[in-house]
């Protein structure tokens, strides 16, 4: 690859216009992120992985560590609110504005401009403000394949060549240290390379080398922990995973809102330019082809979420940029402008609604339940009794409210398992607690774990909620009947994984590893 502009996308003027309206688009987005970010409800993934920011670790039940180092920082940096809490997803489309703009200037200056155009312009970077794993994942994604693309730019594997490739490979390291989806940008470069650039393999050893340090400190944090990641990633969560014709259909449909309709239409009528990859699209091309192809594997027998391709969706705009006729740049920019502008549209028209308006929608009690918590909790609570909820969403948005950890009573599900590195039962015997819930419970259910059990109910803004007494919680009861279960339920560790330590095991029977 060449460290020259090449001659199908330079152009030596670089209009005013252009950026005029990057800096308005720029702005005006950020402007919006920001106040949907601080008077948007918390929500439950966020109320969630909050607590990995109070309790920092070196890795987490789901995932790995990076969303909640990140949390950690933005609390102690700029205090502990949800505005500094969502500052990095609300700042992030500039962050990858800036990557792809360094990305991309050596090969054509407006060609940057407009990938970066494009991309934010897209509808996510309006709206998006929810800090969640992808938030480090995406950026640290970014910043590799930036490095990455630099590399692949000098026309010798010089000094520089290398330092750039060491770079990727840090950046990588962080990605994997932000989620697993990061092995699939793993994938890409070694398709890359094994395609388009054997003669240097060199620079590829060099990057997996510097990325290493990152699956070694999640080896490690999963030695100790019970390889609770593996079994939450690989077993817990794939237990129905199977074939049905609507995975693949709803994941198609996905991508072509991603993508919009407008560029997609676009995409389409230019699909001859498209497909015909200069050397210096072809990194570009591999970024967008070889995750689509995976996902779409993977959607035979997953519903695939729109956050898991976010890690490469500015690459896919900056293909456009670079691909698509000079003329036909300005035609793209318009389709996505209007798409963002019916979002930007709903989104007021959201604004105007009072919790009234939602009073016969399905989510109305979900509703009620992030937007008055606080009252909620205040007729829930009584002296001398410690609350409990039934799920880790309501759990994590109720503690978020209190500032204070409150525990999942119960079973649970796959998900919440963090609740069992943080929260040892046994501390509660003899304790009278109270748990949440927001659907009638059957009292027969909790008798076994107390001396006394009695049901409580209130309504806010026209919602029940239930609370269930239990007075003298017994330990030793709810260890066999919901510890028990959920050992075996969710711990079925592989034999032949080696461990170090695991805190709910050895809690439950003293051991690292539990017999079966």
């Amino acid at each position: 690859m060449s460290a020259t502009p090449v001659s199908a996308v330079s152009s030596p003027d670089f209009p005013a216009t252009l950026s005029r309206w990057l800096l308005g688009i720029g702005l005006a987005s950020l402007l919006l992120r920001f106040g949907i970010a601080v008077t948007f409800p918390i929500s439950g993934d966020e109320a969630f992985f909050y607590w990995w920011g109070v309790y920092p670790a070196w890795g987490y039940s789901d995932h790995p560590p990076m969303v909640g180092w990140l949390i950690a920082l933005m609390r102690a940096t700029l205090g502990d609110s949800i505005g500094s809490i969502r500052l990095p997803a609300v700042l992030l489309p500039l962050g990858l504005g800036a990557a792809l703009w360094w990305a991309l200037k050596p090969i054509s200056r407006v060609r940057a401009a407009w990938a970066v155009l494009l991309f934010w312009l897209a509808p996510l970077n309006w709206l998006t403000v929810i800090i969640t794993t992808d938030t480090p994942l995406i950026f640290w994604s970014a910043l590799s394949v930036a490095a990455l693309m630099r590399a692949e730019q000098r026309a010798q594997l010089d000094r520089g060549a290398y330092r750039l490739y060491a770079l990727s490979g840090l950046f990588l390291g962080c990605a994997f240290l932000s989620k697993y989806f990061s092995v699939v940008l793993g994938l890409t470069y070694l398709v890359y390379f094994g395609l388009y650039r054997r003669e240097r393999l060199a620079g590829l050893a060099l990057l997996v080398a510097c990325a290493l340090p990152g699956p070694a400190i999640n080896i490690a944090y999963n030695m100790s922990h019970g390889w609770s990641n593996i079994m939450f990633n690989v077993y817990n969560r794939n237990e129905d995973a199977r074939f049905e014709w609507r995975k693949p259909l709803l994941y198609l449909g996905m991508m072509a809102y991603l993508i919009t309709p407008g560029a997609l239409w676009l995409a389409f009528r230019q699909r001859k330019p498209l497909l015909a990859a200069a050397p210096a699209q072809r990194l570009l091309a591999c970024l967008v082809v070889v995750p689509l192809l995976f996902f779409a594997l993977l959607s035979a027998r997953k519903v695939i979420g729109l956050h898991w391709v976010l890690s490469f969706y500015p690459f896919g705009f900056a293909y456009l940029a670079l691909a698509l006729p000079a003329d036909k740049l300005k035609a793209c920019a318009k389709a996505l402008g209007v798409f963002a502008g019916l979002h930007v549209l709903v989104v007021a028209g959201l604004y105007m609604t009072t919790l009234d308006t939602w009073r016969n929608a399905k989510i109305y009690p979900q509703i009620v339940r992030s937007v008055k918590t606080a009252e909620i909790l205040q007729q829930a609570g009584r002296p001398g009794m410690v609350l409990m909820a039934d799920s880790y969403t309501a759990a994590s948005i109720y503690g978020f409210e209190r500032r204070q950890y409150m525990p999942v009573f119960g079973l649970g599900k796959f998900h919440a398992r963090q609740d069992d590195m943080l929260v040892d039962f046994s501390r509660y015997q003899g304790d009278n607690l109270g748990i949440i819930l927001m659907n009638a419970p059957s009292l027969e259910a909790f008798r076994p774990y107390f001396e006394t059990v009695g049901l409580r109910s209130f309504t806010q803004d026209g919602v029940p909620f239930y609370v269930v007494e239990g007075t003298r919680f017994n330990y030793p009861a709810y260890r066999a009947g919901v510890l028990g279960v959920a050992f075996q339920r969710f711990y079925n560790i592989p034999a032949w994984l080696p461990m170090t330590g695991c805190p709910f095991c050895e809690r439950y029977c003293g051991q690292v590893r539990c017999a079966r």
